[in-house]
């Protein structure tokens, strides 16, 4: 188990660059340096953000094509690769276009990694632990977050242009640890398996179990059994095409749920905080280094939250309903919020007494969206991951998990274009939005998601009702198939 434990927690290095990327740009965009050098105009902001998102919905669309044909290691590799392109850009940039060709750039590492580290992840994990394992990506993202805004808080005091290219640089480094250290881990079993390579898809079972007793091989050898019957099975009826999503009414609703629970995770509006929080914080009176202080604070409980539910609750209550409980308080949250900055509007800078007229309505905002946080960390940050990754079949889970990740960057790119302008213009309306969308989330989660916890990946079909994939390996149990793997891996 500690060594599944140790795979996941270096893979998720992808997760902590993601987190760290992410997170560094809320506070370089407030930077007076920055703002020297690149200006404040709205769209730029806005730009900077989603040109990086845009990459990441490339990113994610290319990982599934590369992992397919160079297994999950290499991509994570190349990922690790591009990123260090991505962040040599940005910190070198001496103009808008170099800036945001760099996020383009980065945005594709990004959106490389954050398909194939949980898709990793969710392949080398036993399944009462795979939520613990697939939810190190939202603690890594988490931790990346924490990192990010104090190194952008710290940075902030910098009296050069050093300010922001120093916090953009430093993402160089997890992403050479990733490159190098990748290669010493070992490929996902299920991966070698689809390619042919059997004896070592075995050896790393029996690697991962840790299996040095007769009882440990026994067991390491009846999941092997299990993992080759169905992908043997499923390898044989592959088709790589895209329609496969929604061949048939079970694959329509694995891919649904999984293309949901990514967007959905959008809808909460968590990004929009990670993003632009110290704009948010305006809106409330806060400007300045305190903003950025409290960012970093805000940035701090996440994880805690997060560490928390990934090791205590998330394998034994499932998927589902903390997933219930996160749409709900999201409705409850930005409501209000909304509420609290439509009555307490901000005043002008220079206004007598302040920049907000009551401060336990401006420490109550605050504390809404540092809730926010809580119960992402408590629901969807975790949740999205693990279920988006676990409910394709071996076939069809890389296009699966790629189709799902690239829904996420596709509404992220959306709410980072529009979120500034919106909360220009419509100020507290905008938060309205969210719980509308909320609202839509806890319908569709109550009424169309399944729970999955506790299965094997190959036991998804009984989740889903695949009746034919459920025929084809009750055939090749009674067959050649299951009898040559007994043959050849139980001497």
């Amino acid at each position: 188990m500690w060594f599944n434990i140790f795979i996941a927690a270096f893979s998720s290095i992808g997760a902590f660059l993601f987190g760290y990327d992410s997170g560094i740009i809320a506070s370089v965009l407030t930077m007076d340096r920055y703002l020297a050098k690149f200006g404040d105009d709205p769209s730029i902001t806005g730009a900077v953000v989603s040109t990086f998102n845009g990459g990441c919905f490339f990113g994610a669309a290319i990982a599934g094509w590369a992992n397919d044909k160079y297994g999950r290691k290499r991509t994570i590799q190349l990922g690790a690769l591009v990123a260090l392109l991505g962040a040599s850009l940005q910190a070198g940039a001496s103009n808008v276009a170099t800036l945001l060709a760099g996020r383009i750039v980065g945005g594709l590492a990004i959106g490389i990694l954050s398909m194939t580290v949980p898709l990793y992840n969710t392949e080398i994990a036993p399944p009462k632990i795979r939520g613990f394992l697939v939810g190190l990506t939202q603690q890594m993202i988490g931790i990346g977050f924490i990192v990010a805004n104090w190194v952008g808080y710290g940075s902030q005091y910098i009296k050069s242009d050093a300010s922001w290219r120093l916090p953009l640089g430093l993402q160089l480094a997890p992403a050479a640890l990733l490159l190098v250290g990748i290669q010493f881990l070992p490929y996902s079993p299920r991966w070698l398996l689809e390619v042919g390579r059997d004896e070592e898809a075995r050896a790393v079972v029996h690697r991962l179990h840790g299996a040095t007793t007769e009882e440990e091989r026994s067991a390491a050898d009846a999941e092997f059994v299990e993992m080759y019957t169905t992908i043997k099975a499923e390898v044989s009826e592959r088709s790589r095409k895209l329609s496969d999503l929604w061949a048939t009414k079970a694959m329509v609703r694995r891919t649904l749920v999984a293309v949901g629970v990514q967007s959905l995770c959008q809808f909460t509006g968590i990004n929009v905080i990670n993003y632009f929080g110290p704009l948010m914080y305006k809106s409330l009176g806060v400007t300045g280094d305190r903003a950025l202080l409290v960012q970093g604070i805000y940035g701090a409980i996440g994880p805690i939250a997060n560490l928390f539910f990934i090791i205590f609750v998330l394998d034994r209550v499932g998927r589902k309903k903390p997933l219930i409980f996160g749409a709900a308080s999201f409705v409850a949250t930005f409501s209000i919020l909304a509420a609290i900055v439509a009555t307490n509007p901000p005043l002008p800078d220079d206004a007598p007494g302040g920049t907000f007229v009551n401060v336990a309505a401006q420490r109550a905002g605050i504390a809404m969206i540092f809730c926010t946080t809580v119960f992402f960390s408590l629901s969807f940050g975790p949740v999205s991951w693990v279920l988006a990754s676990e409910v394709f079949p071996t076939k069809v889970r890389s296009m699966g998990t790629s189709v799902a990740t690239c829904a996420n960057w596709a509404f992220n790119t959306l709410l980072s274009q529009v979120s500034p302008l919106a909360m220009e213009s419509i100020q507290w309306k905008f938060y309205l939005i969210f719980v509308c969308l909320n609202l839509v989330d806890l319908v569709i989660i109550i009424l169309f998601f399944p729970e999955t916890k506790g299965k094997t990946l190959e036991e998804m079909d009984a989740v889903f009702g695949d009746v034919k994939r459920n025929m084809s390996a009750d055939d090749l149990d009674a067959g050649e198939g299951r009898e040559k793997a007994r043959i050849v891996y139980h001497p």
